[in-house]
């Protein structure tokens, strides 16, 4: 069964997860919330459970070998990538791994420039049986150097970076951090403010209406942040 929140426009997000209501709050707020409001943007929900062939919707079984924790098996997973996948146009498949290939800004924009959509497996317990990367050709993707306990967040995460290469999901493209000068520290009104007998100031540079001179303040802050 999929569970369809949003119908497409622009970009839809296939999301392959236990837990679909773990993205709710976060899709109903804010930039991502207008957009999806909007139809730039279309987000689609395959629950595993739901193609189960057991009367109890049971995913998980014990991984061969032995160790700890649960392993998420194959077929539920693969009848809900097959199903996401039959609706496809110029389709990419997301395996997310802590040892997959690092995802990155440029990454998040080839996606938004290449695709129409994307299917993203979401992991939990210890994993989902690795046989699923055999049916279909996948890339696995990594979010950062560190483990967390489901594959949600991370796709919260490519979501958000890949919508802001959508037109229109920004309102404007000049809001684009890296399509123009900008600088990790930011400031506005009021220009100074007291806090327990200190005075806190604006940068100067920042109040004297120079351009130029504002545009390589902010060049030296982002190459000092490197």
């Amino acid at each position: 069964m999929v569970s369809v929140l949003w119908y497409y426009i622009v970009m839809t997000f296939h999301i392959i997860t236990l837990f679909p209501r773990a993205f709710r709050s976060y899709f109903g707020e804010s930039i991502l919330k207008r957009a999806i409001e909007d139809k730039k943007i279309a987000v689609k929900f395959y629950n595993p459970r739901d193609y189960a062939d057991n009367k109890w919707k049971r995913i998980d079984r014990r991984a061969y070998g032995g160790g700890p924790g649960m392993v998420i098996q194959a077929e539920p997973v693969i009848r809900a990538v097959a199903r996401a996948y039959a609706l496809r146009r110029k389709s990419k498949i997301i395996w997310l791994t802590p040892s997959g290939k690092p995802f990155t800004g440029a990454v998040g924009k080839q996606y938004a420039k290449k695709y129409t959509d994307l299917i993203i497996i979401c992991g939990r317990y210890e994993g989902v049986d690795a046989r699923v990367k055999k049916i279909f050709k996948v890339e696995e993707v990594s979010v950062g150097p560190f483990v967390l306990t489901g594959g949600e967040l991370a796709a919260e995460i490519i979501i958000d970076s890949v919508s802001r290469y959508i037109p229109g999901v920004l309102g404007d493209l000049a809001s684009l951090e890296e399509s123009r000068i900008a600088s990790p520290d930011v400031y506005t009104r009021p220009a100074i403010f007291a806090y327990q007998g200190k005075k806190y100031r604006v940068p100067k540079v920042l109040l004297g209406g120079n351009h130029a001179a504002i545009d390589a303040w902010r060049a030296k802050k982002k190459a000092a942040s490197r």
